[in-house]
């Protein structure tokens, strides 16, 4: 079983390494206008930062993406070592940065799934917290309910696995790296179908790609990947979604694209990323950032 320590150690060298390298309706007009809340997004305990693009102009309805940080990086750091809001503003969608309660050693996490990361067994519900945070954004600026996702890292990529599971009515999809769905299949029964692209390393050391136990055991990337395939009621057949230059670390294009879009329910579709010989975290490329944030776009609720 992998430590906390092993996991914020890799987690912190290379998002050091990685921050260097990546410079109204038509209801009764007789009613009141509903109150836009006041105070920090997500509440006094934990705010959260909402970036938003100079081209919103408040008419115009925008994606939401929340960014998900690892365990034991603040979304603050994790932000701008990931670059994302240079794609924000050049895409044009609102990114909101909430931040995980602080554990025992001070580390922020997510209680995402039995396998990452409650290690105290605090028990807080995240999941609600995050919707919470959803709605809260939505009372503030005008967003485009039929594309909301994720975007996390390791526990963040978890706790994405986590909400599509909780809040497929609300989520349009998730991008996973080096996550994993829970492992019980009793506790992800969405009703509606989510876009799901897992993106994982093959030599990943830490949340491993063949499955493994960290707070619990975790499924493999290619079994979390199936069971969203049945989730969302998928025929089964792949098809071959070429490669993508992904992660700065590796020469070339060394992520192979194997993409489940036959037969899905509607609003549903799966992708499976393999990282060949790609480690735990890496430094995303502006090719995967480009090809994630069309992704984005061309998912949509229906």
């Amino acid at each position: 079983m992998r430590t906390r320590s092993q996991l914020c150690g890799r987690t912190v060298a290379v998002l050091l390494a990685l921050s260097a390298t990546i410079a109204g309706g038509c209801g009764d007009s007789s009613s009141p206008a509903p109150e836009v809340p006041t105070g920090p997004v997500g509440g006094e305990e934990r705010p959260v930062d909402v970036f938003v693009p100079s081209s919103y102009d408040g008419s115009t309805a925008m994606p939401l993406v929340l960014l998900l940080h690892s365990y034991s990086i603040p979304g603050s750091f994790a932000v701008g070592a990931f670059g994302f809001k240079a794609v924000a503003e050049e895409r044009g969608f609102l990114l909101a940065v909430p931040e995980g309660l602080r554990d025992r050693t001070g580390s922020p996490y997510w209680n995402a799934t039995s396998g990452c990361c409650d290690f105290d067994r605090s028990g807080v519900d995240d999941s609600a917290y995050l919707r919470r945070v959803i709605e809260d954004v939505q009372a503030r600026w005008k967003v485009d309910r039929r594309r909301i996702f994720t975007i996390g890292v390791s526990n963040g990529g978890f706790m994405g696995h986590r909400m599509a599971c909780d809040h497929s009515d609300l989520i349009a999809g998730i991008v996973s790296i080096a996550g994993a769905i829970e492992i019980d299949p009793a506790l992800c029964r969405p009703s509606h179908g989510v876009h799901i692209l897992h993106v994982h390393g093959t030599q990943d050391s830490v949340i491993r790609f063949e499955g493994g136990s960290f707070t619990g055991p975790y499924p493999s990337a290619p079994e979390s990947v199936a069971r969203w395939v049945g989730l969302n009621r998928c025929s089964g057949v792949s098809e071959d979604g070429g490669v993508v230059d992904a992660d700065s670390f590796k020469a070339g294009a060394e992520t192979v694209v194997t993409r489940y879009v036959d037969g899905c329910r509607d609003g549903g579709s799966v992708e499976l990323w393999e990282m060949v010989g790609a480690d735990h975290f890496f430094v995303p490329t502006a090719e995967f950032k480009r090809v994630v944030g069309d992704w984005f776009f061309a998912r949509p609720k229906p």
